[in-house]
């Protein structure tokens, strides 16, 4: 039986949030916008997933809404304009929150239809002060806010001695908070990433020779959903032999082969919160000698990698840390000539290793929040997250690689909590030595 979804998970102080993002808006307005729903096929649309942003700030989870904070306002400073009840639409689709259930039960102190939003936003904007808009992929609503800013603008006194009004990001607000995780937000993020260990263990009992790539990924899925994750956090890369070497497989429609590696790269999103998790393992009960050496050399960069993860060191450094391992066991297989030092400063092995290891993780996989500070990586701190992903692949194609070697592919990734004094695995329930890995296998 699978445990409750929700029931036991922490839930969110979202007026905190939306009251920090306030104190840095000082005089400002910040418009955030809920995108719409988008076709898939004619008149069927894909699942809806809300706004990170917006659903980070009001949990709020219809499409076509925005979010306007006001930090000059003495009531009204956190407003959703929302799609109204509509009792016939909803017989289609499921009820609406509507304006009353904007207010209710997500925080709003006012809610209003969205037919509204240029009528109210334009004075707001005639004041003065930046305004915050990330324009985004959402091109329509980029041109109407910008439409709206300028009705704003011009209303505006000619005699006015301020300056100009800015438009900046909504990131410079909302993605610094994002970066670092509460209490509430590991607990959720552990769920998804149990849910992620319970699929890929699941994977790696069941898969046989003779199964397709779209078996596993179907598995894999079931596993998500009957968890109570909402699905995939992104299109799950079920890659056998050489389709490991492809670093975005998603076809996931050929068959797997006694001798094969199974490259898997699946996580879920529970609640808007991602795991993101990656192993390696034979299709068949055993690694080749081959295999075994690329397998036991990634492992060693990951887990050099994973050590190196504490406060006040950076993510160049988590990456350094892997890269030498790697590179250094490039040259001990005879892949690379001359010394450490020497392969790193010419990029001699980026044929094998062309990624980087570690990216942020939260409500977006690759999640928000900047990499570097006035021009230097930024030290790692307690409460981010973030992945450690070493690899090498092996392309038939590559010159110069021995047969044996040709068409392996292995990437093992991490998901890791800096915590006060070092970090915290949040994956370790997958298991990742070779030996357990095997084990596993054989049951």
């Amino acid at each position: 039986m699978s445990r409750p979804i929700h029931e036991d998970l922490p839930s969110f102080d979202r007026a905190a949030r939306r009251a920090a993002v306030l104190e840095r808006i000082g005089s400002g307005v910040a418009v955030i916008r809920a995108p719409s729903l988008r076709v898939h096929a004619n008149d069927v649309e894909y699942r809806y997933r809300p706004d990170s942003d917006l659903f980070y700030l009001t949990g709020f989870p219809e499409p076509d809404a925005v979010l306007v904070l006001d930090g000059s306002a003495e009531r009204e400073r956190c407003v959703l304009f929302v799609q109204p009840r509509d009792p016939e639409r909803e017989t289609w689709t499921g009820k609406r929150a509507g304006v009353e259930g904007a207010v209710s039960c997500y925080g709003a102190d006012a809610a209003y239809p969205m037919a509204e939003l240029a009528q109210r936003l334009t004075p707001l904007i005639a004041r003065g002060g930046a305004l915050y808009y990330h324009l985004g992929h959402d091109e329509p609503f980029n041109q109407k806010l910008l439409q709206i800013a300028r009705a704003g603008w011009a209303q505006r006194p000619r005699t006015s001695n301020d300056l100009p009004t800015s438009l900046l990001s909504t990131g410079a607000l909302v993605h610094e908070l994002r970066l670092y995780k509460s209490p509430e937000e590991i607990a959720w993020m552990q769920r998804a990433i149990d849910i992620a260990a319970e699929a890929h263990r699941a994977a790696m009992r069941e898969v046989r020779p003779g199964m397709y790539e779209h078996e596993i990924e179907a598995l894999v899925e079931y596993v998500f959903r009957r968890n109570g994750a909402s699905g995939w956090a992104y299109p799950s890369i079920v890659a056998g032999g050489e389709n490991a070497t492809v670093l975005h497989y998603t076809a996931n429609d050929r068959p797997l082969r006694d001798g094969d590696l199974l490259l898997l790269d699946a996580g879920d999103e529970l609640g808007c919160y991602c795991a993101d998790v990656t192993r390696t393992f034979p299709v068949g009960r055993a690694f080749s000698p081959a295999q075994r050496r690329v397998y036991d050399l990634v492992l060693q960069a990951q887990l050099a990698a994973v050590a190196a993860v504490k406060p006040g060191v950076t993510i160049e450094d988590v990456h350094a840390a892997a890269l030498q391992v790697l590179v250094d066991g490039l040259l001990s297989l005879g892949l690379l000539a001359g010394t450490r030092e020497q392969a790193i400063g010419a990029g001699s092995y980026k044929p094998y290793y062309m990624h980087r290891t570690s990216h942020w993780l939260g409500m977006d996989v690759h999640d928000v929040g900047t990499y570097k500070r006035d021009g230097a990586p930024r030290p790692l701190e307690p409460g981010m997250v973030l992945t450690v992903e070493p690899g090498l692949y092996f392309a038939s194609p590559l010159p110069g690689v021995p047969a044996e070697y040709r068409g392996i592919g292995v990437r093992i990734e991490d998901d890791v909590l800096v915590t006060p004094t070092g970090h915290q695995v949040l994956s370790h329930a997958v298991p990742k030595a070779a030996d357990d890995l095997l084990a596993l296998r054989a049951t």
